[in-house]
């Protein structure tokens, strides 16, 4: 029986893995499913290059979306597989192997979640996480120059030049498109609140 299937998307820095972890609380492992695209990032050398010959993972390109698309299939019908999580091409993480199974709630996160046709086709609910710039710019630079280890230069080299193009152009467009806005500058609580009871309705 296909899941109930939930996309959270928003731009870098604006609290999605933050949302989907507070969701994930409410429920039990074996009522709620979460992929994220991070993990279906296209190998380094597979990424597309910048007009300065840098790495680009703010493209749709980036995403190996095939993959993503037959794993969901896989759990459509029922199948669990497993998946190494993405490493951010940071040698000091340690990435693990992720179990999924099929449950009735299928949750998935990512940046540009929206702009693949063929999965925005699958979602029976669409999520928009929004949050004021200096908030998104700020946790960005937080999360690289703390939890991954990059330099100030590179992280505002992406910032200008990858970050915020790819969220006026893959993000913003399809604001229209979702089915609730989450506004993200203090919590996000009673949104947390309100779709958790909702998706226990799905169980």
């Amino acid at each position: 029986m296909k899941p109930y299937i939930v996309g959270i998307a928003g731009a870098s820095g604006s609290g999605k893995t933050t949302f989907i972890n507070q969701l994930g609380e409410l429920f039990n492992a074996n009522e709620i499913t979460f992929i994220s695209l991070d993990n279906y990032y296209k190998s380094r050398e597979l990424q597309p290059l910048d007009e300065n010959g840098i790495e680009n993972y703010d493209t749709l390109e980036s995403i190996d979306i095939s993959a993503l698309l037959a794993d969901i299939q896989l759990l459509t019908e029922g199948t669990p597989f497993e998946r190494k999580e993405y490493d951010f091409n940071n040698p000091d993480f340690a990435a693990q192997n992720i179990r999924y199974v099929p449950t009735s709630v299928l949750v998935l996160e990512g940046l540009f979640l929206f702009s693949y046709p063929e999965l925005f086709a699958l979602l029976d609910l669409k999520i928009l996480i929004e949050a004021e710039d200096y908030n998104r710019i700020t946790r960005r630079l937080e999360r690289d120059l703390v939890e991954r280890g990059y330099s100030i230069e590179q992280t505002i080299y992406w910032i200008r030049s990858h970050v915020e193009p790819a969220y006026k152009e893959h993000v913003l467009p399809y604001k229209n498109a979702a089915d609730l806005i989450v506004p993200n500058n203090k919590n996000f609580n009673s949104a947390i609140a309100v779709v958790g009871a909702f998706l226990k309705s799905k169980l």
